[in-house]
């Protein structure tokens, strides 16, 4: 049985309820001058930022008895949007800077490189493209140096160096960690070296689980008990005086295969387009030159209601990316596609690993949209 389509996408809340004013507000948390604080939070001398990749705010509250301790805190918390594409490379620049999608330029998966004929994506990165250049804004770690705030990122020892980090997350002491224990440690020694500090804490293997085995599945429940004891033991570890914050950076659908458009197996959407970029939930398509118009159509079309097929200037001014630097607008598709349900639009032959997963996400519906704000703090 397939899944009944919403009308309406799940708009970000920029400005008031999302990921980048969640990295603003932290800053404001511990003093930094003219940091805004959309969101409130309330002054602390050491913030420790808990980010698991994929933990859904519905997937969260769906499933009470394998995150006792997580649940206790979403009596108290509450939903933030992630953005536009809701994936990890947008989603974490916008908490590494404290920008929107459209500011930062981290606009998806696998975007265009303007005038290059190629896709840069922001996971594997490309070395021909500079990080620095590519995302030229500070970070919330740079802003926190500066106003005598000590930052660290703690997460795996193969994350420290990619050009995905130094475009999105630079400036921060890193702290490398591999296990469990090791982020739980890490993350407690780090606070405990400064009277003010920023650590945000990576966790990336529920992520994983729910692509490989689905969200509904035995394996994402058991690994969400094991991100739980996580969460318990890191609050169980924090110094007096320090706040932690808990949250993700996008939530999970699974696509069944009965609900999958191919693009590799529907020569209707591959006509006209020059490439294909953005993953299954959210596509940038690019068109060849003079064809845009006639994809929007064959995408509309084939598509129905089944996602969201808008023009790059809609998709701008209906707010999906926040507001959008000029610099940064060449990188959006020329036609945006973001499926609505659990649908999914994958390309079997040219992204056979991406269209191989069963939990996906990036669109803009809740499931995909809304991530948690827990918080628990330290006497």
């Amino acid at each position: 049985m397939t899944s009944e389509p919403v009308t309406q996408p799940t708009v970000p809340n920029y400005g008031e309820g999302s990921l980048p004013d969640l990295a603003r507000s932290v800053l404001a948390a511990l003093g930094v001058n003219g940091a805004a604080n959309p969101l409130a939070l309330r002054p602390s001398p050491r913030v420790c930022l808990l980010v698991v990749d994929g933990l859904g705010w519905e997937l969260l509250r769906e499933h009470p008895a394998a995150a006792p301790f997580l649940s206790e805190l979403v009596i108290t918390g509450r939903a933030l949007t992630a953005g536009f594409p809701a994936t990890t490379v947008t989603s974490l620049t916008s908490l590494g800077t404290g920008l929107p999608p459209g500011e930062h330029g981290m606009l998806g998966y696998q975007v265009a490189v303007p005038g290059a004929g190629r896709l840069l994506n922001g996971l594997r990165w490309d070395d021909r493209v500079d990080p620095l250049s590519w995302q030229p804004s500070p970070s919330i770690y740079q802003q926190a140096e500066a106003a005598g705030v000590a930052a660290y990122r703690v997460a795996a020892r193969a994350l420290e160096k990619t050009g995905f980090s130094v475009a999105a997350m630079r400036g921060a002491s890193y702290r490398a960690a591999d296990s469990l224990g090791a982020l739980v440690a890490q993350a407690a020694g780090a606070l405990a070296a400064s009277d003010r500090c920023l650590v945000t804490v990576y966790h990336a293997d529920l992520d994983g689980t729910g692509h490989a085995f689905g969200s509904q599945s035995a394996a994402w429940f058991y690994q969400l008990a094991h991100v739980d004891k996580l969460a318990e033991q890191l609050a169980g570890a924090l110094p007096p005086g320090t706040t932690m914050y808990v949250t993700a950076d996008h939530g999970m659908v699974d696509a069944p295969p009965e609900e999958r458009f191919d693009v590799d197996e529907l020569p209707v959407l591959r006509d006209g387009v020059a490439l294909l970029g953005g993953e299954p939930r959210a596509r940038h398509v690019y068109a060849e030159p003079g064809a845009a118009a006639d994809v929007l159509i064959a995408w509309q079309e084939t598509l129905g209601s089944r996602a969201w097929v808008v023009t790059r200037d809609e998709a701008i001014e209906a707010g999906w990316f926040g507001p959008v630097d000029p610099r940064f607008a060449g990188r959006i598709g020329d036609v945006v596609a973001a499926p609505a349900g659990s649908w999914a639009i994958v390309a079997s032959k040219a992204e056979r690993l991406e269209s191989s997963l069963i939990g996906m996400h990036g669109s803009l519906t809740p499931s995909d949209q809304f991530v948690p704000l827990l918080s628990v703090s330290s006497r």
